[in-house]
C-alpha cells in the first residue's frame, strides 16, 4: 500500500488576480476608512479564493477581513460570494464562553436576583411522602434511620425536593474545610471543641452528626454552621477552669521556735541555757 499524498491546492489564478474586485466589494459595505492592505489569498476549493485585508479599526487590532470570491466552470469572470471579519494569528480574542451557572460563585446573588436549581440537580432528589398512617420520608434515599427525628422536622408543604447524598457530601465538604472548621487559627487556640459548648445546636438528620449552628451572640460564628470540633474563646465552659483560687504555698520559718507547755512541764518553771554557752 502507498503512502497517502497530500496534495496543496493552488488558488485559482483568475480568482486570485482579482484583489480589486474583492476590495471594492468590501469598501462598499464596511467603508474605505476600514480596510487596509492587502494580506493574501488562500485557496477554499476549486475556482473559490479568499482575499485576506488588514483591517483598520482600532478596535479589532490583528484581525483580517475576508472576501471569498468565485468562478463559475469555463467562466472567465468571478464573483463575490461573501464577506467576513476573522481573527489573525496575532489578534485579541475574548475569552471561551462558560455558562452562567458555572461562572457564578457564592456571594453573586443579589437582592431580587433568582437563581433558581435546574430540574436535574445533582444536589437534590425527590421527596416522596406516603399520606396517611403510614407516612413514609424518603428524605434521605431510602435510607430510613438517617431521617428526621421529630415530626415537626418533616419538610414544609409544598417542597417537592430535598438533599441529595452528593448534595449533603458537598455541604459538608465545603463547610468541614470553610473558616468554621476545625482547621483555623480560632479552632486550635479553642480550650475545647464546640460539640461540648452548650451554645452549639446540632443540626438534625445526617448532617447533625458533624454539624450544627453557634448561639452564642458573643462568638465570632454566631449564627453560622459549624463544625463539631471547631471552637473559639466564648466556649461556655471555658472559664470553669479557673475561677477556682489557687492554693498558696505555706511560709515556713525555719529560724525562730514556740515554747509550748508539756504534761508536767511548765515553761515557766525551765531554767533555759543560751545556745552559745557550749562554744565558749
Amino acid at each position: 500500500m502507498s503512502p497517502t499524498r497530500t496534495r496543496t491546492r493552488e488558488p485559482d489564478q483568475v480568482g486570485a488576480e482579482a484583489v480589486g474586485l474583492a476590495r471594492d466589494a468590501l469598501v462598499a459595505i464596511v467603508g474605505a476608512e476600514q480596510v487596509g492592505g492587502h494580506l493574501g489569498v488562500q485557496a477554499e476549493g476549486e475556482r473559490i479564493v479568499t482575499h485576506l485585508f488588514e483591517c483598520a479599526d482600532p478596535a479589532y487590532a490583528g484581525w483580517r477581513w475576508a472576501v471569498t470570491v468565485v468562478r463559475a466552470p469555463r467562466a472567465k469572470a468571478v464573483t463575490v460570494s461573501e464577506t467576513v471579519l476573522l481573527p489573525g494569528p496575532g489578534a485579541l480574542l475574548a475569552p471561551d464562553w462558560v455558562p452562567w451557572h458555572d461562572r457564578l460563585r457564592p456571594g453573586d446573588l443579589g437582592v431580587g436576583d433568582l437563581l433558581p436549581a435546574p430540574p436535574d440537580d445533582e444536589r437534590l432528589e425527590p421527596l416522596v411522602v406516603l399520606e396517611g398512617d403510614d407516612a413514609v420520608v424518603d428524605w434521605f434515599g431510602g435510607d430510613g434511620d438517617s431521617g428526621p427525628a421529630e415530626p415537626s422536622e418533616l419538610p414544609a408543604p409544598g417542597r417537592s425536593r430535598v438533599l441529595s447524598a452528593i448534595g449533603r457530601e458537598s455541604a459538608s465538604e465545603r463547610w468541614y474545610t470553610s473558616e468554621h472548621g476545625p482547621r483555623t487559627p480560632l479552632a486550635h487556640a479553642a480550650p475545647a471543641h464546640c460539640v461540648s459548648c452548650g451554645f452549639f445546636v446540632p443540626l438534625s438528620g445526617e448532617l447533625g452528626r458533624l454539624f450544627g449552628a453557634c448561639a452564642n451572640a458573643y462568638a465570632p460564628d454566631d449564627g453560622r454552621v459549624v463544625s463539631a470540633d471547631h471552637g473559639c474563646g466564648a466556649h461556655s465552659e471555658s472559664m470553669a477552669g479557673t475561677a477556682t483560687a489557687r492554693a498558696v504555698a505555706p511560709v515556713i520559718d525555719e529560724f525562730g521556735y514556740d515554747l509550748v507547755d508539756l504534761p508536767g512541764v511548765s515553761v515557766e518553771e525551765t531554767v533555759f541555757e543560751p545556745l552559745s554557752r557550749g562554744a565558749d
